[in-house]
């Protein structure tokens, strides 16, 4: 089996040199994981901002109904469902680390379960796609077409129900790079089916639905194979433990879900407000490029994300309090450097990028004035997800949904409102509002994890692991202080 990646707990950083050390150390062994998942997360996501791209040559009809299809609903259902599955994140990472291996495999079926219902949940979501855009105020033309491409991507919604959690499953035992390798054929492939499906075929946005239905199970398929054939350790064949405490599960797939959601719905919530501006065609399809670049960017700090979840989790279910915290530590001060870069990128090719994705040149003016806030978002959005993976690694999701819940809907979604059509400030003033809700919340998050007393955190972790069926947990490796 694979080992955690931490031999030992650190000692306290009392010298510049020994916080070179850790930083040098946390800094390999958090890449080790993140670039894989980061690899394999981006080329997910490509498979839906490629589509953008084919389908954006079609036309700009198109182009808005694909992205309200893949922003709005495909956006639910994506953050629902990942939501989900991110509850293995915390109980297999733990358990991973606590060295009780022989669960793995248990919670993974037990969220396939779990996922699968869901599924079936917010199908009528799909099938009713049309309805739902025009109550929202989608302009009847782009509804329609996006209502029937969303129903056309069923398949892919239920392909979910067995990827995240066969990735969290190999994620938690830092087996990662098998999913960059099959997220890259699976980008590849995608490719070269939307050119033969929408060129060759003729068959348009139906054929760019066909393509992310078959990359979906591609993906799951792929994933499910190399845990039952190449994973000796953790998985243990199907299992009638499998329902048993389900409904604990639940709660905290729910918890997990919730917290997700709240934030991937809250950037997907702007598209809505957009529809409702004059020339919407214009606004939404500026505003989904914008979203786009923004997606490309949140997709790898998803991939940090789940790798200092990893990490927080392993450490944890080891009892090195230290070792969890320098790490945190560590991801949020790269992550930010990161978001800065991104930002000065945008900011210098604020009158180009938008080529990739159009040709009209009323659509590449209306988002190079977006730009200055695309640059601001891509910053904030750094910070914040390493937060949410701690509080996913350690298990506060609970508390992370309610910060997100005042920041995001009680203080950041009425004031975008307010600027956007109350000041008349259109797309800007929608998006300048939400930006306020996302530093509120970041700052939030800060304030959370400088509060944080990780050896209870070992403590909470100890007991979450006698509870879900390790009782062989020594209490005693926790140090006096951190």
């Amino acid at each position: 089996m694979d080992t955690p990646l931490i031999d030992g707990d650190y000692p306290p950083v009392r010298s510049v040199g020994e916080a070179r050390r850790v930083l040098w150390k946390e800094t390999s062994k958090l890449w080790k994981i993140a670039g894989p998942i980061a690899f394999n997360i981006l080329c997910l996501y490509g498979t839906n901002s490629v589509t953008n791209i084919f389908v954006g040559h079609i036309g700009e009809v198109e182009l808005s109904a694909v992205a309200i299809a893949l922003s709005v609903i495909g956006t639910f259902s994506f953050g629902f469902m990942l939501g989900m599955g991110s509850a293995l994140e915390t109980l297999c990472g733990q358990a991973f680390g606590a060295g009780q291996i022989y669960l793995l495999g248990i919670y993974m079926q037990r969220s396939w379960i779990i996922l699968w219902v869901s599924c079936i949940a917010i199908l009528p979501i799909y099938v009713f796609a049309t309805p739902i855009l025009k109550f929202l105020g989608q302009e009847d033309d782009i509804a329609d077409l996006a209502g029937k491409f969303t129903v056309l991507i069923i398949p892919q919604l239920f392909s979910f129900a067995f990827n995240f959690p066969t990735q969290k499953f190999l994620q938690a035992q830092s087996k990662v790079s098998v999913l960059a390798w099959i997220g890259f054929v699976a980008l590849i492939i995608h490719v070269g089916m939307l050119g033969l499906f929408i060129y060759v075929f003729g068959w348009g946005v139906t054929g760019a639905a066909i393509a992310l239905d078959i990359t979906g199970w591609e993906i799951a398929v792929a994933q499910v194979v190399y845990v039952v054939f190449w994973c000796n350790e953790g998985w243990n064949g199907l299992s009638w433990l499998a329902f048993k405490d389900i409904w604990a599960f639940v709660r905290l797939s729910l918890a997990s879900a919730v917290m997700l959601c709240l934030e991937i719905w809250y950037m997907m919530s702007i598209i809505i407000l957009t529809g409702h501006l004059d020339n919407a065609v214009i606004a939404v399809g500026s505003l989904s490029i914008c979203m786009n670049f923004n997606g490309w960017e949140a997709m790898l700090f998803i991939g940090i994300n789940a790798a200092i979840s990893v990490r927080v989790s392993n450490e944890l279910g080891l009892g090195h309090p230290r070792a969890a915290k320098y790490s945190v530590y560590v991801t949020i001060l790269q992550s930010l450097l990161i978001g800065i870069f991104f930002m000065v990128v945008i900011l210098i090719t604020k009158d180009y990028f938008a080529v990739i994705f159009t040709s009209s040149e009323d659509l590449q003016r209306a988002v190079s004035r977006l730009a200055f806030l695309l640059g601001v978002t891509m910053v904030l959005n750094s910070v914040q997800p390493v937060i949410s993976g701690v509080a996913v690694g350690g298990g506060w999701q609970a508390l992370v949904a309610y910060i997100n819940l005042g920041s995001y809907y009680v203080f950041g979604l009425p004031l975008g409102f307010l600027l956007g059509y109350t000041a008349n400030l259109g797309v800007m003033g929608l998006w300048g509002g939400m930006i306020c809700g996302t530093a509120l919340q970041t700052l939030l998050l800060l304030l959370v994890l400088y509060k944080t007393n990780w050896n209870k955190e070992v403590e909470q972790t100890t007991e979450r692991m006698q509870k879900w069926g390790g009782q062989d947990i020594k209490t005693d490796m926790i140090p006096d202080n951190v």
